[in-house]
């Protein structure tokens, strides 16, 4: 089947995109890791039992969700021409417990995958990794989010898995470049996987595949 996308369409409108909004994007991944940095900071007294463990593990699981949520959110504003906006991270974290459901669905399918050989798990993974995309633009459910995602992938893990190694490279680029070059290197992969996924979804047909 052809690749409905091309690597250099994807990486030259996603530079385009995080170009034109380069500082409200890196301040906003910047901001994400020093709330982390906070909280490990805070966190460390009270770690020393299983409880202190379990709530500041639930804390960062829910910041990261929201974060997550949020962000792709604004990459998807960015990409239709608007200002990210801050009120993205309120409006999309009713969504938090379907997309933690669903990232652990995922993270149990691609575990599971990478125990058969890795090779599995490497088609699993590109096959049902834009559940995260579908949860913000659309409001899927949890289930759906992943049978969509399998469905606009069809015939299309080859173009995937070359973009996937082009983002892998953008990242080591961006750590070679005195390390700080990953917090422009990081938009650009996030918006690479937003814009790939409208590629994608406007060609695609309602899923009837199951997985």
């Amino acid at each position: 089947m052809e690749p409905k996308f091309t690597i250099s369409d994807v990486f030259q409108t996603s530079w385009k995109c995080v170009k034109s909004q380069i500082w409200v994007l890196v301040g906003l991944l910047i901001g994400y890791l020093i709330i982390n940095m906070i909280i490990t900071l805070f966190a460390t007294p009270v770690q020393s039992s299983t409880g202190g463990i379990i709530v500041v593990n639930l804390i960062s699981i829910i910041i990261s969700c929201v974060f997550m949520l949020g962000y792709f959110k604004n990459l998807f504003q960015a990409l239709d021409g608007e200002e990210p906006q801050f009120s993205a991270y309120g409006q999309q974290s009713r969504k938090i417990l379907t997309y933690f459901i669903a990232s652990l669905l995922f993270g149990i399918c691609v575990g599971i995958g990478i125990l058969l050989l890795i090779v599995p798990g490497i088609y699993l993974a590109l096959r049902l990794q834009f559940f995260g995309a579908f949860i913000v633009e659309e409001n899927t459910g949890i289930i759906e989010s992943l049978k969509r995602s399998w469905a606009i992938t069809e015939g299309q893990v080859m173009p995937l898995f070359l973009l996937a190694l082009t983002m892998i490279g953008i990242s080591l680029i961006g750590l070679i470049l005195f390390v700080v070059g990953i917090f422009v290197a990081m938009p650009i992969n996030y918006t690479m996987y937003c814009y790939t996924f409208r590629k994608l979804n406007a060609v695609a047909i309602q899923p009837t595949e199951e997985f």
